[in-house]
């Protein structure tokens, strides 16, 4: 019996997925589920490397610790708990949107996901190495994961953008995101979806024309994830080992 469900559950996921809406509906669940948990990963994270940084302070003074070290145990703790973190919500979530079955997509979306919660830990571990106190902090990452949000590429379409401020779209760490994300899992499929005033078109042929994601771009968007957690990790580690925000 629950298998049967299952089964079903399946077929009316992929076999309904056929207007414009349905692709929405898709995008919106990829968009709110990397920035939400994304999100308090980077608030998680700061009051804890805050609280760290005093014990730093000290054992440096006595010639303890060095900063490219600290910096390198503080990022692979919490790679590590981002790793099995992602593994568990990627098994949830991509059932739960319906996504094919094939292990070359999965591994695609975990390697998004997780480097998205990566990026996000990092960029708190950065402002809190950035900034004399936590509260400073999270002023600074609201600010800025406001922006974020914004230009995501899902609150406004990429080619809605007015275009002076379109670079920001790519400096959006989240776009790069979605954009991984929704192209690993659809951006090489025909099947037709409606599309109100153009009637039915190739679900790859939409994506391309209304949101500018294309599948051939994929190992681009790949590289420019490693590319936001080493930015983000090296100006941790300049932060820790430059500056020094210790009262005396």
């Amino acid at each position: 019996m629950l298998f049967n469900i299952i089964i079903t559950q399946k077929s009316y996921c992929f076999s309904h997925r056929t207007k414009q809406q349905d692709l929405s509906n898709l995008m919106g669940a990829m968009y709110a589920a990397v920035l939400f948990l994304g999100g308090t990963n980077t608030s998680a994270v700061q009051s804890v490397v805050a609280i760290e940084r005093t014990v730093f302070y000290r054992e440096k003074a006595a010639g303890m610790y060095s900063a490219l070290p600290y910096a390198f145990a503080q990022a692979l703790v919490e790679i590590i708990y981002v790793g099995i973190q992602t593994f568990l919500y990627s098994l949830l979530l991509y059932y739960m949107i319906g996504f094919e079955w094939q292990f070359g997509k999965f591994l695609w979306f975990y390697y998004y996901v997780f480097m998205c919660f990566v990026y996000f830990t990092l960029y708190g571990m950065m402002l809190v190495a950035l900034t004399p106190s936590y509260q400073i902090a999270a002023i600074v990452m609201s600010f800025f994961l406001s922006f974020w949000n914004l230009f995501s590429g899902f609150l406004i379409p990429r080619g809605q953008i007015p275009i002076w401020w379109r670079w920001y779209y790519w400096g959006s760490p989240v776009a790069w995101t979605i954009y991984g994300l929704i192209t690993s899992q659809l951006g090489d499929k025909s099947t037709p979806v409606y599309v109100p005033k153009h009637e039915n078109m190739p679900v790859k042929v939409y994506l391309k024309e209304f949101l500018g994601y294309e599948h051939d771009f994929l190992g681009y968007v790949a590289l420019a994830h490693v590319g936001w957690v080493l930015l983000f990790f090296g100006v941790f580690v300049y932060g820790i080992k430059a500056l020094n925000f210790q009262r005396r």
